[in-house]
């Protein structure tokens, strides 16, 4: 096998039971960390001249761990263990592990992760980005833009997490229903940021990274077993759901990004958006409207809209500034405008964000928004300069391709209007209707 690119999907979805597993062995996060790690550079070496094993998650779980107790009975001068031939050929082992893996410790490890990463002796914002980092592997770089702020302040904020679990004795078991119930709006977000970051992609080449969508969504079914009357857990779930139903409609087959109001609706995944309804709808019948719910109920006005011009754009409106109550942020706001300039025209919707621009000077979707309104409003010069910092900003080439087609209509507009007024005239016919990236 020389295409190595099939190993990282096997390592990224086989992390968060490997790393639960390990740290209910070690109790250490670093230790566990340490020892999945290792497994991980042995599974690049040994399966692409082997294949992969019947279940990766317990290969990686059984080397790490023996890796790690290796290492500790180095430290203590004990005998060490068999080489590595030895144990990744153990199947009896292995056989066993998968077994245990396939029963209650599976749901236990990974729930018993989350939870200790979302531990209260740790500030939301540390407990947050210790488990994107732990649970899900996310660089600092990827936490540090769902975050935005830097990569070494966001680097600082996980080892001081790190040391605090440390500090504190964290006792490593899953916690009881009160302790969950005090947690679960953390380990939300967490997840909650793993799928934006799906999306995001900030780590990679592709716009979109399928692969932390998917695990974001297993994990919001994983935790609403756990809290099945919980609304704002539904609504996460819904939410995801919804948003994901999109994911075929979101490129084009050159791997440029559809905006949604461009986007074939016959490509969306139509069982995932019912589930997603119902689950919204079931949420909302509790009567304790929460954020997640919101936002899928905004997701859900979106998916019920045959054609774009469908699409319930006061109820939009209606549903961010109830979001905006709730839970006041930049890009909630930066979001309403979409709505508002489809309702009252891109001069309203300018006059929203401007306001914003400093808490959203290195956000790349603020500038990408604020050029397509500001070209709406056939102001070119201003549209550029939003644009070039746009560009400057993105994450993926798809983004940076995005706002380069903005430009290329801008030029085009520009050498349209210089022509003579017959070329001119010719010229305007045959352009496409100008639309920005809102939306």
């Amino acid at each position: 096998m020389t295409d190595l690119s099939w190993i990282d999907p096997l390592l990224s979805a086989a992390r968060p039971q490997a790393m639960g597993a390990l740290l209910r062995y070690f109790r250490d996060l670093d230790t566990a960390e340490e020892a999945f790690q290792e497994a991980c550079l042995r599974a690049v070496r040994r399966w692409p001249v082997n294949g992969p094993p019947r279940d990766p998650a317990a290969w990686l779980i059984l080397v790490g761990r023996n890796y790690a107790l290796d290492e500790v009975r180095r430290r203590s001068r004990h005998e060490s263990l068999p080489d590595e031939a030895a144990i990744s050929h153990t199947e009896d082992a292995e056989m066993e592990m998968a077994e245990r893996l396939d029963n209650s410790h599976y749901r236990d490890d990974i729930l018993r992760l989350l939870f200790v990463c979302c531990h209260p002796e740790l500030p939301v914002t540390q407990q947050i980005a210790l488990a994107l980092r732990i649970v899900s592997g996310l660089t600092v770089k990827e936490i540090a833009r769902a975050f935005l702020v830097s990569e070494s302040a966001m680097e600082q904020r996980i080892t001081r997490a790190k040391r605090r679990i440390a500090a504190a004795d964290v006792p490593f078991e899953a916690p009881g229903p009160q302790a969950r119930a005090e947690r679960v709006a953390t380990v939300s977000a967490m997840i909650y940021l793993l799928f934006n970051e799906g999306y995001a992609a900030s780590g990679g080449e592709s716009h979109v990274r399928a692969a932390l969508c998917e695990e974001a969504i297993r994990l919001a079914r994983l935790l609403l077993r756990l809290f099945p009357g919980e609304p704002e857990v539904m609504g996460l779930t819904a939410l995801l759901l919804l948003q994901h139903a999109r994911l075929d409609a979101r490129l084009d087959a050159s791997g440029n990004i559809v905006l949604l109001e461009d986007q074939d609706r016959g490509l969306w995944n139509r069982e995932m958006i019912a589930e997603g309804l119902v689950l919204t709808e079931k949420a909302l019948r509790h009567g304790r409207p929460g954020p997640y719910q919101v936002q899928a109920a905004i997701a859900a006005v979106h998916a019920q809209a045959a054609r774009p011009e469908d699409t319930a754009w006061a109820e939009i409106d209606r549903l961010y500034a109830m979001l905006e109550t709730m839970q006041p942020s930049p890009v909630v706001t930066l979001n309403r405008a979409v709505a508002v300039a489809k309702l009252r025209g891109p001069e309203a919707a300018l006059q929203m964000i401007e306001p914003l621009a400093a808490k959203l000077s290195g956000y790349f979707h603020f500038f990408g928004v604020k050029g397509a309104l500001l070209m709406q409003l056939d102001r070119p010069d201003e549209a550029r300069v939003a644009f070039d910092k746009a560009i400057a900003l993105a994450n993926t080439p798809a983004e940076a391709a995005h706002i380069r087609m903005h430009i290329e209509r801008l030029l085009e507009r520009h050498a349209a209007r210089s022509a003579p007024p017959s070329a001119a005239a010719q010229a305007t016919t045959a352009l496409p209707t100008g639309r920005g990236s809102a939306g």
